[in-house]
């Protein structure tokens, strides 16, 4: 078994890496294992961070409804800035409520050099919701758009169009039952695509660069706590110690379909990517681009502080095969597809 399959598997052998749950930190200290054993030294970075985005949508939901059926126009403009605020990345004032359980990040450096390359993936998995049912995640980005659009709309009908204010906070309220009922009965995912195989590729793409690069300085940053607010890498990019400057390339959903490089992201304001991965990768005809509206990545905080980033992901019809969805699990993930993403990568790096 090598490096690829064996660090695949550490993680896929658990039934989930929930976030901030016990299996989380499981998975880590299971990584940590795994790299200690080649002769690493690994870094445990703790931080707090909420197991679900579920609360926090559901408050935010709360509130727009609550501000739709009196009407509300203040309670309302309250909701609204907090679902234009969660999903900027920014975060309302109120989301550090909501960290409340232990997640940790890994940290492994390796190599000298005077440019520092950092190559992060996230090991944690979400829970799942209806939204990501087959039939219906082709869709995500319109129902979301549409979400958006009715959030905007609630606290100007609560102040213009009561009536309407109150199909509004209808609406919305279904909306908060439906994340309640979520937070109860939904299973996490085991997350074979979302994210272990961007965890195998980037565990075995920093040994070879260990070997192939050594006038990189390399950072090998697993991170907690991606699917509820890119936790993780909020903190790590607070921490100061990745320097200003260094080369961020995330790794993420690699397990199957076309491979993609994005060229920024954002749900609601768009973050463009910059720098010298980005323009290497426009010289390579094995991944397409893509400006990534969908979710979000761990890249997120980093290229918000203005850091030169790239994301690699891989999509089918425009999504994340078997996203969030019980049906990721190890069979779904082509082998091959690893082993490529891992050869584009380093191809990518030996270039630089």
């Amino acid at each position: 078994m090598d490096l690829l399959e064996e660090a695949f598997r550490t993680l896929t052998t658990l039934p989930h890496r929930g976030s901030a749950t016990p299996l989380e930190a499981e998975a880590a200290r299971r990584l940590q294992g795994l790299l200690e054993a080649r002769g690493h030294t690994i870094t445990v970075r703790p931080f707090k961070a909420p197991r679900s985005y579920g609360p926090e949508l559901f408050l935010i939901s709360l509130l727009l409804a609550l501000g739709g059926l009196f009407p509300s126009w203040p309670l309302a403009l309250l909701g609204a800035y907090g679902f234009f605020s969660y999903f900027s990345g920014l975060g309302p004032f109120w989301s550090r409520l909501f960290d409340r359980y232990p997640s940790q990040n890994l940290l492994v450096q390796g190599g000298q050099g005077p440019k520092t390359l950092v190559l992060m993936a996230h090991y944690d998995t979400a829970k799942t919701f209806y939204l990501y049912h087959p039939r219906l995640v082709r869709s995500f980005r319109l129902n979301f758009l549409l979400n958006a659009g009715l959030g905007l709309a609630t606290p100007l009908f609560a102040l213009l169009w009561p009536l309407g204010a109150r199909v509004l906070g209808a609406y919305f309220l279904l909306q908060a039952l439906l994340l309640l009922y979520r937070e109860y009965t939904a299973p996490y995912v085991n997350g074979a695509n979302d994210n272990a195989s961007g965890v195998a590729v980037a565990i075995a793409l920093f040994e070879k660069l260990l070997q192939e690069r050594p006038d990189l300085s390399l950072i090998l940053a697993l991170t907690g706590a991606e699917e509820v607010g890119a936790k993780g890498a909020e903190h790590l990019v607070r921490s100061g110690l990745i320097p200003q400057g260094a080369l961020v390339l995330n790794l993420d959903n690699l397990g199957r379909g076309t491979l993609y490089y994005a060229t920024g992201e954002g749900m609601l304001g768009f973050i463009p990517y910059r720098g010298a991965l980005l323009e290497r990768a426009k010289t390579l005809p094995e991944a397409r681009p893509v400006a990534y509206r969908l979710a979000y990545f761990d890249a997120r905080p980093f290229a918000r502080k203005g850091y030169p980033c790239l994301t690699l992901i891989r999509l089918e019809g425009g999504v994340p095969p078997n996203w969030h969805w019980p049906t990721d699990r190890p069979e779904g993930v082509d082998p091959k597809a690893l082993r490529e993403t891992l050869a584009y990568a380093l191809n990518l790096v030996r270039g630089l």
